[in-house]
Formats: C-alpha cells, structure tokens, sequence
C-alpha cells in the first residue's frame, strides 16, 4: 500500500484531534476526523481536511492513523528473563527476589545487549518510536549495563530514541560515594537520574540528595513511587514536596503511584496539589499493576486493580501517561512492548472512554514531552512521516482485535515488520 520512494498522499486517513495539533476540522464526538496526508521526502508535507480523493492518492477509507508510539516507562535490561527467572507465586517480592537472583547470575554485557536488542526489535515492529528503559545500577551492575545501554543507543539511533535512567532502591543514596559515582556515569551517559522510593526514615534527606545531584548535572528525574496497596505511602506527595522546597525546574517522571487510590480523600487533594504545583508527569503501568497488586494466596479474587488516580490528575492539568513496564520477567509474565496493547488495555482498566477524549495523548504527544521529544508523538504539517496505519475505522474496533496486520511507517515508508522469535533467545535460558 505505502510506495517504497518518492512522495504520495493518503486519503481518508481517521486521525484524532489530540494528535492532530493544527488541524483544522470539525471532529466526531470520538474525536476523529477524516483528513487527506500528503508525504514527501519522508515528512508529513501536509495534512488537511478530506475532500475528494486526488488522482494517485491511496484512499484509505476511513482507517485510522495514529503517529507512532512513545513508550516512557520500560525494563528492557530485565525483560525475557522469565523462562529461567519465573515468579514463584506472582507477588511483589517474589519479582524482586526472582530478578535480583537472576542479575546476579547472568546478567552480562552480553546477555543484556541479547535481550535488550530483541525487546527493541519488538518495539519497533510493533510501531514504537521512543523509548525510555530503567536500568538497574545497583552493586557492580551499574558497570555493566550502562556501556550496552548507550551501545544500544547508538545501534537504535535513527529508529528508537533510546533514553536511559539508572534504578536503585532510595536507601542506596545515603552511601555518598557510590552515589556520586553513579550520578557521574548516568550524566555521562546522557541519561535521566531515577530512583525507587520508599518510606524509610530518612526519605526527606535522600531526596534532597537526589535533587541536589541532578540540578548541579542538569539531569530531570525518573521516580518509581507507591507500587503498593499500603495506605501509608506516600513518597509521591514527598516528591513534590522535594520538588517545591528545592525549586527544582527540571522534568520529573513518577510511575506506579499505586498506593494513591486507597488514602483519604483530604490527603488525595493534598498530593495532586501538590504534584500539579511541582510541575510533575505521572505514568500509569495498568498490565504490571493489575498483575502484581493484590496478588491474594488465600483462594480469594483480587479487589483491587492497582492503579493510580489518572482522571483525578488529568483533571488538575497533571501531564499522565501509561507505558508498557516489564515484559516477560518476574514483574510481569506477559507483554511484547506493544503500545497498542497497553493502550487497549488501559482503556479497559483505567476507562479511557465515555467519552476517549485526549487520552490516546497517553501513548504519545504527553510521554514525548516528558522526554523532551519535540515533534514527536504528533502528526503536523513538517513534521516527520512516523506513523502507523491500521484496519479499524473506530475505537471499538481498533482496540477490539490486536491488529497484527498494521502498516508502521518510518520517514514515510513502510518498515518490514520483522518481529524476533522468542527461540533467538533459547541459549539464554539454560544453565
């Protein structure tokens, strides 16, 4: 369908109107228009209402095009580690222990690099344009992933805009040391300075040593927060709180934020204030959470679908997104990176429907700002020619069947949509 040279235009193209900055149109109730896109020299030469067909033009009758994928919150340095590192019983700590075993083990400058090229390689079959993995950096791992990470980076250029942000429990801070040490290496790497936080005594203090280090660096933030179901965390409110008393102006990043949905109306408003007022995005990971929280071993069904207050913040003028998380380790069994997936997926959790919306912001424009990704994650006049074509003609029936027949096209041609066979990866997996 798409030529493999030379410019075209695409006729009746559904877009939606929180992606389609500048368009000008009426838009359905569903927020989609038809428009006509016109491509040339691998950018969106043009992109207006529809109107007759132009002769040549490939009429695509109403599918839909969306740009392509912004995935700002991924594990691809733990990702694949299932077949030899499984979750024991699906809970939390079993994740934590079955990953830390494993890293210990096996995780090499070349198991790494194996797994984290055939993550990408999904992502990118699948459509996905930027991507922001955490890498785990605590003991001697820091050495060794952060040299692969902007390997890949390098390898990927052109085709996944690869960013990195270093991961260790808070608690690992108070040793200034290997904490200095760490900041050094994420800067030089070019990375995001990132961190799981907890309630530990001394969580104010550690913070502040984290803001401090990423202002006199230049680097923005990437928190994990709250990935629990206890009422009394609350390092998100504390974040924003360090982001205020610090005067931090760099982006922040708070995923998981779990806990949020079970604490007290009052103390709820307290924190999005708060979080708003700081300037913070949140991101939601919907398959990750609802599979790890509330994990019962009781013979009873979970309550819980674990979470964060995305409407609330959306509300408040809070930037949020959701994102893929882990793929195929003890934090998640399942999952291929695929942004169409974690968006239908969302939609069904979080309701991101009734009406949809700007929420399709979620996958793109709002994760492509937070990384500071500009012209990314639209589709406007001059911008570049990166999106994808699809069969459904609406929500329904976009988010209805997995549309594993989709047309990603990159700098205006269609990629070959090689997606790796999990038997590339065999060798990996035994002893």
């Amino acid at each position: 369908m798409i030529p493999t040279s030379g410019a075209y235009i695409l006729a009746n193209a559904r877009v939606n109107q929180s992606l389609t900055p500048g368009l000008d149109t009426a838009f359905d109730s569903d927020g989609f228009a038809l428009a006509d896109i016109a491509v040339d020299g691998g950018k969106v030469a043009s992109i207006g209402a529809a109107g007759a067909p132009p002769e040549g033009a490939i009429d695509l009758a109403g599918r839909i095009v969306l740009p392509a994928f912004v995935d700002c919150h991924t594990h691809i340095d733990k990702g694949h580690i299932w077949p030899r590192a499984p979750n024991p019983d699906g809970s939390f700590m079993g994740a934590l222990n079955a990953n830390g075993a494993d890293r210990r083990a096996r995780w090499t400058a070349r198991d790494v690099a194996r797994r984290m090229d055939f993550s990408l390689r999904s992502a990118y079959a699948h459509g996905t344009k930027a991507l922001r993995t955490h890498i785990d950096s605590e003991g001697p791992q820091g050495e060794i992933s952060w040299p692969v990470f902007t390997e890949m980076r390098e390898r990927w250029r052109g085709r996944i805009d690869l960013q990195g942000a270093c991961l260790f429990g808070i608690e690992a801070a108070r040793d200034k040391k290997w904490f200095a040490g760490l900041v050094s290496q994420v800067a030089a790497a070019g990375g995001v300075l990132g961190a799981v936080t907890y309630m530990v005594p001394d969580l104010e203090e550690l913070l502040d040593r984290i803001f401090a280090a990423a202002m006199e660096h230049g680097l923005d933030l990437d928190f994990h927060a709250d990935e629990t179901d206890a009422v009394s965390a609350i390092s998100l409110k504390k974040i924003a709180e360090a982001a205020l008393w610090n005067s931090f102006d760099g982006k922040i990043l708070v995923g998981h934020c779990c806990s949020l949905s079970r604490q007290p109306d009052l103390d709820v408003l307290d924190t999005l204030d708060k979080v708003a007022h700081a300037g913070i995005a949140v991101v939601s990971l919907p398959m990750c959470n609802l599979y790890l929280q509330d994990r019962r071993h009781d013979a009873t069904t979970p309550r819980w679908r674990g979470v964060t207050l995305l409407h609330e913040m959306k509300a408040r003028g809070i930037p949020v997104a959701v994102a893929s998380d882990n793929t195929r380790d003890p934090f998640y069994a399942y999952g291929d990176l695929d942004m169409l997936e974690v968006y239908r997926m969302a939609t069904r959790i979080l309701h991101f429907d009734h009406p949809v919306g700007d929420w399709p912001k979620t996958i793109a424009a709002t994760p492509a700002a937070v990384m500071r990704l500009d012209g990314t994650g639209v589709l406007a006049s001059g911008g570049a020619a990166d999106f994808i074509v699809f069969k459904g003609r609406s929500w329904t029936e976009l988010l209805s069947r997995p549309e594993h027949d989709r047309i990603v096209v990159r700098a205006g041609q269609a990629i070959a949509r090689d997606i790796p066979d999990y038997a590339e990866l065999d060798d990996l997996m035994v002893e």
